[in-house]
């Protein structure tokens, strides 16, 4: 079985802790890791954007002018689509763009960015990291220490005072283990586990 080295806050090593093979030793299929962003983004698009169609613009209820003997196009209304201020052909309305993909899919997609990450020495594992109290300054250190200038950091969302004192760090991401996805994980060079939420997360993954 595989180990990954667990560090302190100030990047010495103190221990170590398995990993499961069948996850860290999983198959990069950049296929699935390609369905597995589409997907998340797709999932967090709002979908609001609206525009109005000739029935919708106000305004246009008369003719412009007769139908025959003015020398111009036929007109029927200054609202049609042809006219500056009418409406819009074809235009988008509130639509809801989520979908789903097969939970193996996805799971495998994780296991995929996972191993990518341990193979790459981009993924850490940490004692613990717990403040006394949200201090931006003692984040800023720690993150210091660790070398980090992009990172995704996996914990418990218990952890109140860990998400209020990474919060302000530019490229710097908190997350819950449970909400852990294919699109942060890639999204940052770095990924940091604290050893609770590691361990928590090889259970859920399996």
């Amino acid at each position: 079985m595989l180990k990954v080295q667990v560090l302190d806050n100030n990047g010495k090593r103190v221990s170590e802790v398995k990993a499961p093979e069948d996850i860290f030793s999983f198959p990069v299929k950049e296929h699935l890791l390609y369905e597995a962003v589409v997907n998340y983004r797709a999932n967090q698009r709002r979908g609001t954007a609206s525009t109005k169609t000739r029935k919708e613009v106000r305004g246009g209820g008369r003719k412009p002018w007769r139908q025959k003997g003015t020398g111009r196009a036929r007109a029927g209304s200054t609202r049609s689509p042809l006219w500056k201020g009418g409406g819009v052909t074809f235009g988008p309305k509130p639509r809801d763009y989520s979908y789903s993909i097969p939970k193996t899919a996805k799971r495998n997609a994780l296991k995929s960015a996972l191993a990518m990450k341990l193979t790459d020495k981009q993924l850490i594992v940490i004692e613990a990291l717990d403040f006394k109290e949200p201090k931006t300054k003692e984040a800023a250190k720690l993150v210091n220490a660790l070398n980090l200038k992009s990172a995704l950091i996996v914990d418990h969302h218990k952890n109140r005072n860990l998400i209020l004192s990474m919060r302000n760090l530019p490229g710097i991401k908190t997350v819950d283990y449970a909400q852990l996805n294919v699109y942060d994980v890639l999204n940052h060079r770095g990924l940091v586990f604290t050893k609770r939420a590691f361990e928590l997360f090889m259970e859920k993954l399996k």
